[in-house]
């Protein structure tokens, strides 16, 4: 039989600090932000992929990564955050997507 663990007091604590956070009288533990411009063309490049390739591979779609790489639009932050993922471990997005 497992021991039974009393985390009320945690929870307490937890839902207080995001109260906190969300009221502005706490700054968050950690939150991190892309860096405002990726270099779109030189991640794909060091993957050897043409925009449509790269962008199937991705999960992005051929437009989007033409747009960007011609500086007509800039990535979203999450597709920022997920384009330097690709750039420093693309075998990692490969095997997430892969089982997807």
């Amino acid at each position: 039989m497992s021991e039974r663990i009393d985390i009320t007091d945690e929870l307490i604590a937890s839902l207080q600090e995001a109260g906190e956070i969300l009221s502005g009288t706490k700054a968050p533990a950690r939150a991190w932000t892309p860096p405002a411009d990726v270099d779109v063309k030189a991640i794909r490049a060091r993957r050897g992929l043409s925009q449509v390739a790269f962008a199937r591979r991705y999960g992005f779609s051929p437009d989007a990564v033409r747009d960007w790489e011609q500086g007509r639009r800039r990535p979203e932050q999450a597709a920022r955050t997920l384009l330097l993922v690709i750039d420093k471990e693309p075998e990692a997005v490969e095997r997430v997507l892969a089982v997807a």
